[in-house]
């Protein structure tokens, strides 16, 4: 049986939002005025892997956003994105933390579709925001400021007043795992949700950026599920390497980009051209002026 969110959350000592200071609990409760949660009407909560499948079936990208934001079906992965929200790192400890699935977040219709691996236990998992939070956000949304694909170059929190331009950002997880290194059954139990939010938004989307090998298998095999091609031998994941594939609305253009990962970004192996440059292509491709 479908459970309904909310009952799920115990009351907790509330503490202030860092940008409109509402009282929340930690992990916030769905539907009680969290900036960007899309929980307003307490959706059903998908409890195991079934469930997921059944409640990814909405045709309404809003309903989807809402029923990813309060799922429950991994028990492993909901134990640590609570257990963090609950005991917050040190520097966070005045702070609600979500501790809650990272929806989708940017354009309902977009042009270019960012793939990721998973939020972070202390960045999306913290803010409600996919890639806010952490150093790899800090990277990745100047990166999109730079190139005029944002608003604003900073991505603090939920209700900051960013948006994207012709944009959306999708995890191939959508929980906060440990050590950042989800299971296999831990991804092949949020496929569903990924694999119907990318068919939504695929339509309108002309170019697919992947940040890091994960996202790119993960984009991959979604594309191959809802009846793209792939080519053989399988294309290689490379930044800045390009792949044209022709899915059932058209050919979308899927771009490697290494991730902003502090190992990457402190070692040089990526460097603020190479990803502006990376974005830039995809800006090109998805013709946003």
């Amino acid at each position: 049986m479908l459970g309904v969110a909310g009952s799920v959350y115990p009351e907790r000592v509330k503490l202030p939002h860092p940008l409109t200071g509402e009282l929340f609990e930690s992990p916030v409760p769905p539907g009680t005025g969290w900036p960007e949660d899309p929980a307003v009407r307490r959706p059903p909560a998908a409890r195991d892997a079934d469930e997921v499948v059944s409640l990814a079936g909405t045709d309404d990208l809003g309903e989807l956003e809402a029923r990813v934001s309060v799922c429950r079906a991994c028990s492993r992965l909901v134990e640590w994105r609570e257990d963090v929200a609950i005991g917050k790192r040190k520097s966070f400890a005045d702070q609600p933390y979500w501790g809650r699935p990272i929806p989708g977040w940017g354009a309902a219709a977009p042009r270019i579709l960012i793939a990721g691996l998973a939020p972070a236990a202390n960045g999306g998992n913290r803010t409600g925001r996919v890639f806010t939070g952490d150093r790899s956000g800090d990277w990745l949304f100047a990166a999109l400021h730079r190139v005029g694909l944002a608003n604003q170059p900073t991505s603090e929190h939920a209700g900051d007043g960013l948006h994207l331009i012709g944009t959306r950002m999708i995890a191939a997880v959508r929980c906060a795992p440990p050590a950042n290194k989800p299971t296999p059954d831990e991804r092949d139990t949020c496929a569903p949700w990924f694999r119907r939010e990318l068919e939504l938004v695929l339509p309108t989307t002309q170019a697919i950026i992947c940040l890091g090998k994960f996202g790119y298998d993960a984009l991959l095999a979604g594309l191959a599920s809802l009846g793209t091609t792939i080519p053989k031998p399988r294309p290689k994941f490379g930044h800045a390497v390009e792949h044209l594939l022709e899915t059932p609305h058209g050919y979308v253009t899927v771009l490697g980009c290494f991730h902003p990962s502090q190992q990457n970004t402190f070692t040089g192996k990526l460097t603020e051209p190479m990803l502006d440059a990376v974005l830039t292509r995809a800006k090109t491709l998805a013709d946003i002026p």
